[in-house]
């Protein structure tokens, strides 16, 4: 009891803090140590830690709704995952990310997007994550991109391949194709065209590193590491990242 009133007046004093701060439009999430969070209780597979990070994905979304931010990118699945964990747990990870996304799509009046590779993932997974999309599409409001299938470097390499389908479909050639190539150029081919880049990248479980997430769209955002395993993640530690974010100024490269 005691445990709850104080947790509840120092969620009220951060809130009071961060109310005068700058917040993130677009925040990006890796939610990551499902499985340790699972190895750590004994649990018969990495399953049980995904389904309990899924789960709290939910509340994720309603901490970031309840605070304005209008973006969202979830780091669900790597295209390095699709080559490195096993054909049973990719198994499990498709089905838990097909009932996220049905689930997503069914809620309150949120947008989901898929962003990765589609034509890498399973055809039910695929055809879910269409779906949502397609049943969605009108939506206006939190936008949730679900990044699956995702690699930070593939985007890149599948933007500059499209750039250049489009300057040989408008009849240009290759002598005139450097002059195509720029920053704003490649920007209006990736995945996440028309959105504001990340102000801020949170990864949970202590791991301070990016793994191949966002890689062109965080030149210039802020990072914050969270120790907690995904499925432990408090509204407390959001907002301590809010806090964090609103309180640092952004230099952006200057």
């Amino acid at each position: 009891m005691g445990e709850g009133l104080l947790y509840r007046l120092y969620r009220r004093r951060i809130l009071k803090e961060i109310q005068a701060l700058a917040k993130p439009q677009h925040v990006a999430m890796i939610l990551d140590g499902n499985r340790r969070w699972a190895k750590a209780r004994a649990l018969q597979s990495s399953a049980h830690g995904h389904r309990a990070g899924a789960d709290k994905i939910h509340e994720f979304l309603s901490w970031c709704e309840e605070q304005g931010i209008s973006v969202v990118t979830l780091y669900l699945l790597s295209t390095d995952n699709l080559t490195t964990r096993g054909t049973h747990e990719l198994d499990d990870l498709a089905e838990i990310i097909e009932n996220l996304a049905d689930q997503l799509s069914r809620l309150a009046n949120w947008k989901v997007k898929h962003v990765g590779q589609a034509a890498a993932l399973p055809v039910h997974l695929r055809q879910t994550l269409e779906a949502a999309s397609e049943r969605t599409a009108q939506n206006s409001g939190l936008h949730i991109n679900l990044a699956v299938g995702y690699g930070g470097r593939a985007e890149i390499s599948d933007a500059v391949s499209r750039m250049v389908a489009k300057h040989q479909a408008q009849g240009g050639t290759l002598e005139d194709l450097a002059d195509v190539i720029s920053v704003p150029e490649i920007a209006k081919h990736l995945y996440t065209v028309g959105q504001p880049d990340p102000d801020v990248v949170i990864r949970t479980s202590g791991e301070q590193r990016l793994s191949d997430f966002m890689l062109w769209q965080s030149a210039h955002s802020e990072f914050y590491f969270v120790e907690a395993l995904g499925p432990d993640l408090r509204e407390i530690d959001f907002l301590r990242a809010l806090r964090d974010f609103g309180r640092r100024q952004r230099r952006y490269g200057s």
